[in-house]
C-alpha cells in the first residue's frame, strides 16, 4: 500500500513538472506564422528571442491570458523566436506583441500587465485606421468647411515605400489610443490619393498632417515611434506652423501639377527628353546653316553666269 502511494505521488510530481515545462506558448516558424495570419481572424504573436529574460516575462504574462483570448475571440496566441518578421512590425525588435485582426497588425505599446493586455486586445478586435482616397476624402473629412466630422490625423503613404509599410502596426496602435478623440486615417498618394496628395503638397512619404477646425499642421519630425506620433495631435502640434486648409485644385491646375509631379518622380525621363530636345535643336541649327550656305552658293553661281 505504501509502495502504491509512493508511486502515485511520484507520478503526480512528474505530471506537474511536465505541465510546468510545457506551459509556454506554441512556437511558430515564419512560414507557418504567415499562413496563420492569412487564414485566421485573430492572431496574437509574441516575437521573442532565446536567452532573453524580459522576453520570458512577456511570455509568462501572455500565457496567463491565453485562454481568455481563445474563449472571447477564438484567437491564436503563439510566439515566434528569432523571427525575421519582427523588423516589419517593431522598430525596437524583441520582445514585441503584435495583434493581427483579419491580417492587419497592431503593435501593443502598453505596460506588461495581463489585464491591460487583455483589455487592449479585446477593445481593438477590428482595424481602426480608415482608408481615404480622392473620391471619399472631402465627403468624410469635411476639412474645407470645418464641419462636424471631427479632427483628422492622416498618414500619406505609397505602396513602394518600405518604411510606410513598416509603420502600419504602429499607426494602428496610434489609432487605438486616439480613436475616442479623433479620426485616424491613411491615404495612398501613389494610387487612389494622387489628387489629395497634390492638393496638400505632399512630396514625400511617409508624411503626416493633422486637420483641426479648418487648419492643418504638418508633422515634420523624423521620429515615427508611437509616443511621438500620439502626442502630436494632442499637444505638440501647437509648436508646428499653422496653415489654412488648402482648397481643392481646379482641374487644369491639378493636371499641370500632376505633370510636374510625374517628371519629378521620373528624372530619367527628363534627361531623355532634354537630350532629344538638345539633339533636335542642334540638327535644326545645322540644317539652317547648311541651307544658308546652299543659298549663298546658288546666289554666287547666278552672279557668275550673269557676268
Amino acid at each position: 500500500m505504501k509502495l502504491f502511494s509512493l508511486i502515485s505521488a511520484i507520478f503526480v510530481i512528474l505530471c506537474v513538472i511536465s505541465d510546468i515545462h510545457s506551459s509556454g506558448l506554441e512556437q511558430m516558424s515564419d512560414d507557418d506564422l504567415l499562413n496563420l495570419i492569412r487564414t485566421e481572424n485573430y492572431v496574437a504573436v509574441l516575437f521573442t528571442k532565446k536567452d532573453c529574460e524580459i522576453c520570458d516575462k512577456h511570455e509568462d504574462v501572455l500565457f496567463q491570458i491565453r485562454e481568455d483570448l481563445v474563449d472571447s475571440l477564438s484567437a491564436w496566441v503563439v510566439k515566434a523566436v528569432n523571427s525575421q518578421l519582427v523588423r516589419i512590425y517593431s522598430p525596437s525588435k524583441e520582445p514585441a506583441l503584435v495583434f493581427f485582426r483579419h491580417g492587419i497588425p497592431l503593435l501593443y505599446d502598453g505596460e506588461l500587465n495581463d489585464e491591460l493586455i487583455l483589455h487592449t486586445l479585446s477593445e481593438n478586435k477590428e482595424p481602426c485606421v480608415r482608408e481615404l482616397h480622392d473620391e471619399n476624402f472631402e465627403h468624410l473629412t469635411q476639412v474645407s468647411t470645418g464641419a462636424t466630422t471631427g479632427d483628422w490625423f492622416i498618414l500619406f503613404y505609397s505602396t513602394d515605400c518600405i518604411e510606410c509599410q513598416n509603420l502600419q502596426a504602429r499607426w494602428e496602435s496610434v489609432c487605438a489610443k486616439l480613436k475616442t478623440r479623433m479620426n485616424v486615417a491613411r491615404i495612398n498618394k501613389q494610387t487612389m490619393g494622387k489628387v489629395i496628395g497634390r492638393r496638400f503638397g505632399v512630396s514625400k512619404v511617409p508624411s503626416f498632417i493633422f486637420f483641426r477646425h479648418g487648419k492643418m499642421y504638418r508633422y515634420n519630425s523624423q521620429k515615427y515611434d508611437i509616443d511621438s506620433l500620439h502626442s502630436f495631435p494632442i499637444e505638440t502640434h501647437k509648436n508646428a506652423r499653422v496653415e489654412p486648409v488648402t482648397p481643392p485644385k481646379a482641374p487644369l491646375e491639378d493636371m499641370l501639377l500632376g505633370i510636374l509631379e510625374f517628371f519629378r518622380e521620373c528624372p530619367f525621363l527628363v534627361k531623355i527628353i532634354s537630350t532629344i530636345i538638345g539633339v533636335f535643336v542642334i540638327v535644326s541649327v545645322a540644317y539652317k546653316m547648311n541651307s544658308r550656305k546652299e543659298k549663298k552658293k546658288k546666289s554666287t553661281s547666278k552672279r557668275s553666269k550673269n557676268k
